[in-house]
C-alpha cells in the first residue's frame, strides 16, 4: 500500500519535530508516504515517542536525531547523520524556532543571538548543508516564517527582524536553487498560544482581527505544506499565509 502513497520512499528533515507544529507536520507528510527525521533539540522524549509512533504505522520509517541548531558547526553533521541512515535526503522543513519578547532597553546578546541563529542562521546553513543531497533528489525546502515578518509584533524586534531576514533568504535561495530544488515559506498567523500562557484579553484581540473569526490549527499549517511539498512543482519562491485572512486587514 505505501507504493501507492504520494511521498513514498522520500525522507524529510523536520526541525522542532518533536512537538506543536512540527509533530503535526510530521505525521501529515508521514501519512503521505513520507519518512520521517524527526529533529529535536531539549524535547527528546517527544521526538523518540513520536518517531515510535510513526514507526508503528509504517515500520524502519522515522527515527529521532538531536541537535542545537543554534550552534552552526553542528548542522552539517547533523545532516550526515540523517543521510547515512537514511540513505538520501528529499525535504527540509525549517520549523525550529525561538520565540520570546525583547523589549527595548532590556535586549541582551545573547538575546540577539538566541533568535537570530535559530530563526536565520540555521535554515541558511541547513540549507547549505541538504544542497547535493536535494539537488540529487530534485527535493524542496520550506521554511516556516511568520506574518509578523512583514508587520511588527511590539516588544519583538529581534524576531521579527529574523524572520523578515528568513522571509529574503526564502526568495533568494529559491532564485539561486531552481530548477533543481523548490524553495517556498509558510507565514502563520495565530496557530497556537504560547506555551507560557496569554491572557484571554490578548486572544481575544488577536482573534478580532482575523477575518475567519477563530484561530487556526497545527494541521492548518501541515496541510498546506503538504500542499507545497506535494502538489505544487510549478511553485517556488512564493510564502504562503495560513492566517484566517488577518495580513490582510489587521
Amino acid at each position: 500500500m505505501s507504493e501507492t502513497l504520494p511521498l513514498a520512499g522520500k525522507w524529510a528533515l523536520i526541525t522542532g519535530a518533536g512537538k506543536r507544529i512540527g509533530a503535526t507536520v510530521a505525521a501529515r507528510l508521514h501519512g503521505a508516504g513520507a519518512n520521517i527525521a524527526v529533529h529535536y533539540f531539549q524535547s527528546s522524549d517527544s521526538a523518540d515517542q513520536l518517531a515510535s509512533e510513526l514507526n508503528g504505522k509504517r515500520p524502519d520509517s522515522a527515527f529521532s536525531v538531536g541537535a542545537d541548531i543554534r550552534q552552526t558547526d553542528q548542522l552539517a553533521k547533523l545532516v550526515e547523520q540523517i543521510v547515512a541512515a537514511a540513505g538520501r535526503l528529499d525535504i527540509l522543513i525549517n520549523n525550529a524556532s525561538s520565540f520570546f519578547p525583547t523589549e527595548l532597553g532590556t535586549v541582551t546578546e545573547s538575546d540577539w543571538y538566541d533568535q537570530v541563529n535559530s530563526n536565520l542562521n540555521a535554515p541558511l546553513f541547513l540549507a547549505q548543508a541538504v544542497l547535493p543531497h536535494l539537488r540529487a533528489t530534485h527535493g524542496t525546502i520550506i521554511n516556516m516564517i511568520d506574518i509578523h515578518a512583514r508587520r511588527p509584533l511590539r516588544d519583538h524586534h529581534v524576531y521579527g527582524a529574523a524572520k523578515a531576514g528568513l522571509a529574503m533568504l526564502t526568495r533568494s535561495l529559491a532564485r539561486d536553487l531552481a530548477p533543481e530544488i523548490r524553495v517556498n515559506g509558510i507565514a502563520p498567523g495565530a496557530i497556537l498560544w504560547p506555551d507560557d500562557g496569554m491572557s484571554d484579553k490578548i486572544k481575544d484581540n488577536i482573534v478580532g482581527k482575523i477575518p475567519l473569526g477563530r484561530p487556526g490549527e497545527p494541521d492548518d499549517i501541515a496541510k498546506a505544506i503538504l500542499f507545497l511539498v506535494q502538489d505544487a512543482p510549478y511553485v517556488t519562491g512564493q510564502i504562503l499565509a495560513v492566517d484566517g485572512g488577518r495580513s490582510i486587514g489587521w
